[in-house]
């Protein structure tokens, strides 16, 4: 299969820095060996609680953060990344390997080649009014990523913007008006339109409808819809409201504690799932049919520390089906057709009700 955006082994760790000089002590491992593909064209959902690491995962593919360690892959064919893996595994050509990574890993990008970059990579941030300047007119905050990459002369940004606003169901009117105008739909509907201005191929939604009554967040998910298929985008869209992600996503990942523990095309996590935090999400999601009812499964705890996460299996201190091997021994990824998942020792087979 074609991909666009991949990760491989992808960490991102901050150091816990303590004492006078603030030596470090520890790391809070935010991003813990993830590896994902997306393909040109789809809609990856990425769900999980909050302070799993979705967020810093989305802010670390398109480079906002440094990783501490991995690959990030942006249009790059299997054969230059095969051939990656290989160098590396070989541990030769170091010079060759070492040309590559600078060629095409988005880990070791900086200045001038990280910028370019970001004309093709934009993110939508979960509240529209705080990552809109409130100080700048809506002209220039959908118009200004147009002027920073020097995409078209001055004298024709302000067309352009005009034509943007339009796509996302505003009109040349709201151009001189601030932030603090609008409501909250109408604020979001500015953002993806910054974030459309640089014809991106790639956007990350970080919870973009949270803040959203439901009436309009069917309205911005219909708009996203329809701009992914007019326009051939792919999407990153980061959640916890697992009715939205069932509904638009084509392919789920579900992630605990810097981990991703199931990948798979929404309909099997939902009605198979494999495992067992998996299971426990999508029996928390309200069904809309008062007359049909089905198990809960109530987690007990916290979620442990990702500073002083858990041997073995990082779900084992909360799982109900725990044993011995869960607690000393982290399972792998496994794989079936488009279904991806962390093997547990008690592998969930039973479709939900």
């Amino acid at each position: 299969m074609e991909t666009l955006v991949e990760t491989r082994n992808l960490k991102t760790h901050f150091p816990i820095l303590k004492g006078i000089l603030q030596r470090p002590v520890g790391a809070v491992r935010a991003v813990d060996d993830v590896s994902m593909t997306i393909a040109p064209g789809q809609w990856m959902g990425l769900v999980g609680e909050s302070g799993c690491g979705k967020t810093t995962l989305g802010k670390t593919v398109l480079r906002f953060l440094r990783p501490t360690s991995g690959h990030i892959y942006f249009d790059a064919s299997d054969e230059i990344k095969e051939e990656m893996n290989s160098l590396e595994e070989s541990a030769t050509n170091t010079g060759r390997l070492k040309m590559l990574r600078h060629d095409y890993d988005l880990a070791t990008f900086s200045g001038n080649r990280l910028k370019a970059l970001r004309r093709n990579m934009q993110l939508v941030h979960q509240d529209p009014y705080t990552s809109l300047n409130p100080r700048m007119k809506i002209k220039d905050i959908v118009g200004e990523p147009l002027v920073v990459h020097k995409l078209m002369p001055r004298s024709q940004v302000r067309e352009r913007v005009s034509e943007i606003l339009r796509l996302v169901g505003l009109t040349e009117q709201h151009m001189n008006r601030y932030p603090h105008e609008f409501s909250g739909g109408q604020r979001q509907r500015i953002a993806i339109a910054r974030a459309l201005s640089t014809n991106p191929r790639f956007i990350i939604f970080d919870e973009p409808t949270s803040a959203l009554d439901v009436s309009v967040q069917a309205q911005i998910l219909a708009l996203l819809a329809q701009l992914r298929a007019d326009y051939n985008l792919t999407y990153l869209y980061i959640t916890h409201n697992l009715t939205v992600a069932e509904s638009v996503c084509d392919r789920l990942a579900v992630m605990y504690l810097g981990k991703l523990v199931e990948i798979g095309p929404p309909s099997e996590v939902f009605n198979t799932p494999r495992h067992p935090y998996s299971r426990a999400l999508v029996l928390s999601t309200p069904i809309p049919d008062p007359k049909r009812k089905r198990g809960r499964i109530i987690l007990p705890g916290e979620v442990p520390s990702p500073a002083n996460p858990p041997p073995g299996c990082r779900f084992h201190p909360r799982c109900d089906q725990a044993t011995e091997e869960c607690q000393e021994m982290e399972p792998q990824l496994e794989s079936s057709g488009d279904s991806h998942w962390v093997a547990c020792w008690h592998p969930l087979n039973s479709a939900l009700n």
